[in-house]
């Protein structure tokens, strides 16, 4: 995350503003990481995507459909479980399902590139 998503992740208790309202993803992300300010909501997001990329492999290794609905529902399981036990909030998937789906993937990313600078800086 670089600082001003930092920011919005600790910003202060999430707003009632509907995810309907933003008109880009740029504007959404913030949004996006602030509904996610709890560590272990996006510690489980990160999991569950993570199980749906293994879920892809198997996928495209054995053809069996039935890793599709696995992925789905690591995915969203996981996350969900995040929102609703941890983070006390609706996935914002519910009213904005590209802009979540993208955000999750950002996030996932963003994960990645700070274990990555923690691990090369110490």
């Amino acid at each position: 995350m670089n600082a001003t998503q930092s920011e919005a992740a600790q910003a202060g208790p999430a707003t009632p503003t509907d995810p309907r309202s933003f008109d880009s993803f740029a504007s959404f992300y913030p949004f996006y990481l602030n509904e996610h300010r709890n560590p272990t909501c996006r510690r489980l997001h990160f999991v569950g995507s993570s199980l749906t990329l293994l879920c892809l492999v198997a996928l495209a290794a054995t053809r069996n459909p039935w890793w599709l609905l696995a992925g789905l529902l690591c995915g969203y399981g996981f996350a969900w479980v995040g929102h609703f036990g941890f983070e006390k909030n609706k996935p914002a998937s519910f009213k904005r399902p590209l802009y979540s789906f993208m955000g999750d993937w950002v996030m996932y990313r963003d994960m990645w590139v700070q274990a990555f600078k923690r691990a090369t800086h110490t």
